[in-house]
């Protein structure tokens, strides 16, 4: 176990007490194990009360923080403290910035006379971020102050907190700073724009790029951070790579993105969970393709994609075109074996197509026909049985009932194809990934080997559909397949690993730079799908190869991926990532 040096460290970020994106995972799930090394860590985040009520238990200010906090009382910044309600409860300071608004163009000047932070043209969601991270500056160092004699660590995470460091650089404050990029904001912008990033990775000049796509103010925000921290880390090897070219400056730590294996089930609670949500999600293939055309289910694997709607970054463009050439691979073979694909891809919705909740209130109509006559069934077939009466070609149902089934089957009945979707969207005919799939002649006809659903809500677990929550909705799935272009880490083959589930990233993608040299020779449970260096064309190629190979895997197969991912997973789990933080910050407080 690595010996931290600091005495106090605060760890700075937008997303403490107030998720908008991934790093708040990040941030939330290490925060139990920070506590295992530093008896003094404290979390910084922006005050938002509605956010408040429901994340913080407040606590009486211990005695080290009143100064400060009337410090800063004086200058109308209101500092709230108390308990984080989650695993750990770690100590968290919320500061309540509004009060400073008014003083933005200061603290922009004082940004670009220092450190050339070029905010004169910034969007508006600049200002707010940039205006508390600065009030987090004034605390930091007035807590400095107070406890002169202790070494204090603060880690900034993004440019949104960026000006918290730079304000402590300005001060020449005795605080050691760390300055973390989850993505450089440039590079994510490039990738999805569709510019050949990784191609052209030395070949532009950033500024010039970030002027171009109005990027300006937080590109140069994420320069000034990255050159004056103390330690400087990214995430992931690639993001390091891209960090070197786009910044101007090399990592130099990897703090890696861990999970908490303890909160996902054991590979036996995998196997039961599977089993049951695959039930669950079978029923839904039944009434989503069998009004118009039924297939065997006992011969039908379920993959899915599940992502925000980054068309081109999430890897979603090849995705698609391998799923064409699997499908005709397999139409040629003529085989038993069909894929259903599933789209976890959140869009706005317009409602559920009728014609889907009438396919299912037909269904559950005959199911409930059937289940209040089971017991008579079952015991008419028993008694038929053995009193010898039943002869092999005669029917074991009622004429009234089997009157009033073939009525509801008739019901069912649709002509045409299933739809592709499962919602109404706004322009479906110039959605991409709408479109992308009928170009590749996937829609659902009777032939296809490879069945496609968009489900573009969230999986809430309430959607009025399909009723099940994100992660049981993939715990029914055989294969997650995340083929990334642009991912600085990518939790979410991570996470079908550690569910027990087969899962493929890219090794574009943090995690699976991380994995790839870790994989098992047969069954790997991860795949890693080659993107660095190689064309858009033989990535497709290679996607849809790994695909058809383990559609073509048996059960026994199958399961050895099961065991092989759920055995990955655990290489990153948080008990072993934590350290590399332990070392930025022991790496800033050796800076001189």
């Amino acid at each position: 176990m690595i010996r931290p040096n600091a005495d106090y460290v605060f760890e700075v970020s937008w997303e403490v007490c107030n998720k908008t994106g991934g790093i708040n995972t990040v941030i939330k799930t290490k925060a139990p194990h920070m506590l295992d090394y530093y008896t003094n860590y404290f979390l910084i985040g922006p005050y938002f009360q509605e956010k408040a009520d429901v994340e913080l238990r407040k606590e009486e200010v211990p005695d080290f923080l009143k100064g400060a906090f009337l410090e800063l009382k004086s200058q109308g910044i209101i500092c709230h403290y108390g308990t984080w309600e989650i695993r750990g409860d770690p100590k968290v300071i919320l500061i309540d910035f509004q009060s400073m608004y008014n003083k933005t163009n200061d603290i922009k000047g004082k940004m670009w006379e220092s450190f050339q932070v070029d905010s004169l043209f910034a969007p508006s969601d600049f200002d707010e971020p940039v205006v508390w991270s600065w009030c987090t500056g004034l605390l930091l160092e007035s807590i400095s102050q107070d406890i002169p004699k202790m070494k204090i660590v603060a880690h900034f995470h993004e440019w949104l907190s960026g000006s918290g460091l730079l304000y402590l650089k300005r001060q020449k404050s005795r605080v050691k700073t760390v300055f973390t990029t989850h993505a450089t904001m440039l590079g994510r912008t490039l990738a999805g724009s569709g510019f050949d990033l990784y191609h052209q990775l030395g070949n532009f000049d950033s500024i010039q790029k970030a002027r171009e796509y109005n990027m300006l103010a937080k590109h140069t925000m994420e320069m000034a951070c990255a050159h004056n921290a103390d330690a400087f880390t990214t995430v992931s090897e690639i993001t390091s790579i891209e960090a070197e070219h786009i910044l101007g400056k090399k990592a130099d730590v990897l703090v890696l993105n861990g999970i908490d294996i303890e909160n996902y089930p054991t590979i036996e609670e995998t196997s039961i969970k599977h089993v049951t949500c695959k039930n669950i999600l079978r029923e839904f293939l039944k009434y989503y393709f069998f009004p118009y055309h039924t297939f065997d289910l006992e011969h039908n694997l379920m993959f899915f994609f599940a992502s925000r709607y980054e068309f081109h970054n999430k890897g979603m463009d090849i995705l698609i075109k391998a799923l064409g050439i699997l499908n005709e691979k397999l139409k040629k073979e003529d085989t038993l074996r069909t894929v259903s694909v599933f789209f976890w891809v959140p869009m706005k919705t317009y409602g559920v197509k009728v014609e889907l909740l009438e396919n299912k209130n037909y269904y559950r109509h005959i199911k409930s026909l059937v289940d209040t006559k089971s017991n008579q069934i079952l015991q008419q077939i028993i008694d038929d049985f053995i009193s010898r009466k039943l002869q092999m070609n005669e029917s074991f149902f009622e004429k009234d009932f089997m009157k009033e089934v073939r009525s509801n089957i008739l019901n069912f009945q649709r002509k045409g194809n299933p739809p592709i979707l499962t919602h109404n969207i706004a322009n479906a005919e110039s959605d991409a990934i709408v479109q992308g799939l009928l170009l590749e002649g996937l829609d659902n006809r009777s032939d296809d080997k490879v069945k496609i659903i968009i489900y573009p809500v969230y999986l809430s677990g309430n959607d009025g559909l399909l009723d099940l929550p994100a992660y049981d909705a993939m715990a029914g799935c055989h294969f997650g397949i995340f083929p990334s272009y642009y991912e600085s880490w990518g939790y979410t083959p991570l996470e079908s690993a550690a569910m027990g589930i087969a899962s493929l990233t890219s090794d574009l993608a943090g995690f699976g730079r991380f994995i790839q040299n870790k994989l098992l020779k047969e069954q790997a449970g991860i795949y890693v799908l080659k993107r660095f260096g190689m064309t858009d064309e033989q990535s497709v190629k290679d996607l849809a190869d790994i695909m058809y190979k383990y559609a073509m895997l048996d059960h026994s197969e199958r399961v050895q991926n099961k065991i092989n991912a759920k055995y990955l997973s655990n290489l990153a789990d948080w008990k072993h990532f934590v350290k590399f933080y332990i070392v930025a910050h022991n790496l800033a407080l050796e800076k001189q």
